[in-house]
């Protein structure tokens, strides 16, 4: 090591290595956003890598519809000017097939315009200014590119930024509790071929260097299948081609999942958090635990957690003779869920370390980025706080966020009106019900709605009651081909098989966003360059959660049998208990962050006390009166 000789040399050796450093810190910001676009549907997110992932971002495609899957992959394979050979559902395991056929062209769809993209710097042109432009703000970079434009240094800082730009990733989802199985000739194939299975193989098969999202809790088959693709491990040189993402909404959840993982040899590189209800799609509420309670458990226990999966990720791979990861295994912690504001934003990065954010609700209004049909994207930006509930359409059983007035629910009722309730059902990705003979049947089917309504007529009850058990069958709504109509419509593909009714099913967020705006202004809002929400009393994320939560509460109450036994008491308790700690930890966190979660009408302390004062209201002991129910939030089948 050289010994600088006198206090010049010291400080202008220094300045060289500060200067290094900062340039090193600024290349490796240029390739990264700080947000991603969750999965939307089956269809709202099925080709948004091939809108933007060259841009740096990254988001999520679902694997629920390989029918979906085939024909995005022909219209993408017409654009390039290459031949489209379909794959008939006739031969051997056809979904995983279509599923890895699709994947890698939308991989060859986002290599050719990065490759463009890293092209056009050395054009200066305005395609890579408008890069530039979408970047998180850092002057510096934006300076040194502005110098850099007249200076003769170009050929160095294209070098640079051809080295150091990076693609958005292709990520993909499998609600892990849709693993329907599937016969032929009238027998059971194999669990392989079941359809979570069976679009996992197609992930694992497919050219992509990214990420699969497990969402919906624990299927220990599908992750002990896992095991049979090598790109989840460690190759030789130490590098695991494909990770995994749990998206979860509480702590204990990604203790128990990453644990039975890492004991295979499997890492699970990030933690998605998502908000119970805060959020779009399913609605799985945890038990009255707020999201701010769980990003703090997650903050406080992230190196206990990540310590305690290494020892057990290390001897798995030991085990079953894997190779050992290059580099020391780490955990990513990201958050989606309701976020509105750059403030919010900024927030959780500063806060709690989340390392993205998901903004999926809002970019519905953003046709750049999803593929949703003009008749939609009306319905969208007009939607007012009221036009967004938690609906009971979903054939899973399971609370869905949806919208009124959509046209998959308009087409509903007139098939109730015209005495043919339910839907034929084309898709079939949701016939889960066996409780005809074991016969698999979705309970938004029409063959499955006439049997209940016939044993309904057989039961002779009053009117009243016949009505209340007549809706609980018909409401349901035929939600797997829905979600992925509005997409076949943007692009003006062939909707015979689902039909052309759409079901969408936005967050309780998107009442605060009514513009229509393209990605650039999208990408500006999240940065807080514009501000696109025009209302005054959009409350705080958090905030509104916990509203969420307690308006949950007392649907819970309302929709208990009478009289309430112990244990039902008890459980509510614990659920306005959960809710009460959470307010008063928000309390705190408050009073802490100044007027962080104030808005233009109201502080968030004078917000926070009128959740308090709601809940106190709650009397679970007495509780029998008529509630009214305002909950609704981001977006996945």
């Amino acid at each position: 090591m050289l010994i600088p000789c006198n206090y010049k040399e010291t400080a202008f050796i220094f300045a060289i290595f500060v200067f290094k450093l900062i340039e090193k810190i600024m290349y490796n910001h240029l390739k990264m956003h700080t947000f991603h676009i969750p999965v939307m549907g089956t269809g709202y997110t099925i080709d948004t890598p091939a809108r933007v992932a060259h841009l740096g971002i990254s988001s999520v495609i679902s694997l629920v519809d390989d029918m979906l899957t085939e024909k995005f992959r022909e219209l993408h394979n017409r654009r390039m000017g290459k031949p489209f050979q379909a794959i008939s559902d006739k031969i051997d395991d056809f979904r995983a097939k279509r599923i890895t056929a699709f994947l890698n062209t939308i991989d060859e769809v986002v290599q050719k315009k990065f490759a463009e993209l890293k092209i056009s710097i050395q054009k200066k042109s305005e395609d890579f200014e408008k890069y530039i432009e979408t970047l998180p703000d850092f002057a510096e970079l934006k300076e040194r590119f502005a110098q850099a434009k007249l200076s003769d240094n170009w050929t160095d800082f294209v070098a640079k930024m051809q080295e150091n730009m990076q693609r958005g990733s292709i990520d993909v989802n499998i609600m892990t509790k849709l693993d329907k199985p599937n016969f032929k000739d009238g027998k059971r194939l194999p669990d392989e071929y079941n359809d979570a299975h069976a679009a996992l193989r197609g992930f694992a098969n497919s050219n992509l260097d990214s990420s699969i999202v497990f969402s919906a809790g624990m299927n220990p088959r599908l992750y002990t299948y896992i095991e049979k693709f090598d790109d989840f491990f460690p190759d030789k040189n130490g590098y695991t081609k494909k990770r995994i993402i749990l998206k979860v909404s509480d702590y204990r959840s990604a203790q128990i999942q990453s644990k039975f993982l890492a004991k295979k040899g499997i890492w699970v590189s990030e933690f998605r958090i998502e908000s119970g209800l805060n959020c779009g799609g399913h609605a799985f509420a945890s038990d009255g635990i707020l999201v701010g309670q769980v990003l703090e458990e997650y903050k406080e226990k992230r190196e206990e957690l990540t310590a305690e999966m290494k020892e057990l990720y290390f001897d798995g791979l030991k085990n079953t003779n894997r190779n050992m990861p290059s580099e020391e295994p780490k955990i990513r912690i990201t958050y989606q869920g309701g976020v509105g504001t750059a403030g919010e934003h900024q927030f959780l990065l500063n806060n709690y370390g989340i390392e993205s954010v998901g903004w999926g609700t809002p970019f519905l209004l953003v046709p750049e980025a999803v593929a949703v049909d003009k008749e939609t994207l009306q319905l969208l930006s007009a939607a007012k706080e009221d036009d967004l509930y938690l609906s009971e359409i979903s054939p899973l059983g399971v609370l869905f966020n949806n919208l009124k007035n959509n046209t998959r629910d308009i087409e509903k009722e007139k098939y109730i009106q015209n005495g043919t309730p339910g839907y034929p059902c084309t898709k079939k990705y949701l016939t889960l019900n066996t409780e005809y003979s074991g016969k698999q049947l979705c309970t938004a089917s029409r063959q499955y709605q006439k049997i209940k309504i016939a044993e309904l007529v057989l039961k002779n009850l009053k009117e009243s009651e016949f009505e209340k058990e007549y809706q609980k069958i018909t409401v349901k709504s035929c939600i797997c081909a829905g979600l992925g109509s509005s997409a076949l419509i943007s692009e003006d593909l062939d909707t015979r098989v689902g039909g052309k009714s759409v079901s969408i099913c936005p967050g309780p967020n998107l009442a605060y966003f009514t513009k229509i705006v393209p990605l650039k202004t999208m990408i500006d809002h999240i940065y807080g360059r514009v501000n696109i929400i025009t209302q005054n009393d959009r409350p705080n994320f958090l905030i509104k959660e916990a509203g969420l939560y307690i308006e949950y509460l007392k649907n819970k109450i309302q929709n208990s049998e009478l009289p309430m036994n112990e244990k039902v008491k008890k459980g509510l308790r614990e659920f306005k208990d959960n809710i009460k700690s959470g307010l008063e930890y928000y309390s705190k966190l408050f009073s802490e962050n100044n007027r962080m979660f104030d808005d233009k009408t109201k502080t968030g302390i004078q917000r926070l006390a009128e959740a308090h004062f709601q809940l106190s209201k709650i009397n679970i002991e007495n509780s029998i009166e008529p509630v009214k129910t305002n909950y609704c939030e981001e977006v996945e089948i």
